[in-house]
Formats: C-alpha cells, structure tokens, sequence
C-alpha cells in the first residue's frame, strides 16, 4: 500500500526588524548640559576661595580650568563641594512666565582704602570687592598670582593706570563692562594680553594696563555683567 505524498509546507515569510523607539526618559539632573552662566558662577567661587587662602595656586588654576572646560552639571558640582562657601547649583529652571524675584534692597559698605601696590611673592594676592581705586596701581607677583578686580571698585580718577611686572607668574585683571580698557604690555616667554574696548559713554572710567611677564603671563578684559555703578564724574562732582 502506498503512503500519501506530503506535501512541502511553505517556510514562514521572514519578519522585518522591529524599529526601536525613542527613549523618553528624562536625562539625569547631574548630565543636564551647563551654561557660561553656569560656569561663570563657579569661578567667581573659586575666585573667592582662592582669595581667602582656602585654594593655593595650583588647585585655584586646576579648578578654574575645569570650571570654564565642564559640560554638565556633574562635572561643575565637585569643584565647589568641599567649600564653605559652596552654594548649591539648581538644575531646575523656573517656568516662563514666573515673574522674577524682586531683589532685595541692600546698603553698600563704604569702600575700603587700599595700598596702591599688590604684591605676590611664592604666593597668591587678591584685591576684590568695594574698595577705592586711586589714579596708578602696581601689581608684582614672582612665582605668585595676583588678581585685581575693579568690579566693585569706586573710582576716584577718571583713569586708572596698571603696571604689571609678572616674573615665573601671572597677573589678572578684570573691569566693569562698561568701562574702556585699553593698554598693552612685552611678553617675554610668556604673554600678556589686554582685551581693549571703548565704553559708550565718553565720562565712563578709562583703565590702562601695561608691563611686562618674563617666563608668565598678564590677562586683562572686561567681566561680563558686572557694570560700574558710581561713576567718576559724581564723585569728582562735575554731573
């Protein structure tokens, strides 16, 4: 007796590849991406350590070039974490159509009265904050750091003169935006560098830096956000 033929069964058509689907997962708080908000914010901190003698050279320069390198917020946070002045960045941002915060009204300090010459031997020094400004400063620093700040200064001339002398070192100088900075200095094995510009108002304080850095370097420009808020002409009382 012959056995039915089975016929052949037709093989399963193949499938195509399922297509994968976005993640909507929202991104952790430490990856969220920074601004120059951001890491201007930490620097400032760091700058201020740095003054008080809580960071030595060579952390306050590490930090600060990881500060002004850092992607996200995980990569600012730890630069700050181990200090008192340390205050938390928020990874929240405030709805749109949040009024802002009125600020709150403060009384200046009166302006400290400093030497005219900063000096930074084996060392930092730092002149920041609401302190008198004269006609000539002198900064030295050898083997050192020395960081002026005119952000909060009161001037009293209507130019204000830097000389520099930077050996195995550096020197920062930053300015008001709203002020002109002009000047320019000799490198030698090192640099100096003056971000020059010219303020629109023609009474605005003119700051001129010169010099020379031997084996270091001068960086002077203006900081961003920070404007002079008394001016030279109602101090001299010529408005």
């Amino acid at each position: 007796m012959t056995k039915p033929e089975r016929k052949p069964q037709p093989e399963p058509e193949p499938q195509p590849a399922a297509t994968p689907q976005p993640s909507h997962a929202p991104v952790a708080e430490a990856e969220l991406r920074v601004s120059d908000a951001d890491r201007e914010r930490v620097a400032e901190l760091l700058r201020d350590a740095y003054a008080e003698g809580r960071l030595d050279a060579d952390e306050h320069a590490e930090r600060i070039g990881a500060a002004y390198a850092a992607k996200t917020f995980g990569d600012l946070v730890p630069l700050t974490r181990d200090l008192p002045a340390h205050r938390p960045l928020s990874f929240e941002k405030p709805p749109p159509d949040a009024p802002a915060p009125a600020p709150a009204p403060r009384q200046l300090p009166p302006a400290r009265q400093e030497s005219p010459s900063v000096v930074a031997i084996f060392g930092g020094a730092a002149r920041k904050g609401r302190w008198r400004v004269g006609s000539h400063l002198t900064a030295f620093t050898m083997f050192g750091g020395v960081e002026i700040d005119l952000s909060d200064a009161v001037f009293e001339s209507p130019e204000v003169e830097i000389t520099v002398t930077a050996i195995f070192g550096g020197v920062e100088v930053r300015v008001p935006e709203n002020v002109s900075l002009h000047g320019s200095g000799v490198g030698i094995f090192g640099g100096f560098d003056v971000r020059e510009q010219t303020a629109a108002d023609p009474y605005a304080p003119v700051v001129r830096v010169k010099g020379v850095a031997l084996f270091g370097g001068c960086n002077a420009k203006p900081r961003r956000g920070k404007k002079l808020k008394e001016w030279v002409r109602k101090q001299l009382g010529s408005d």
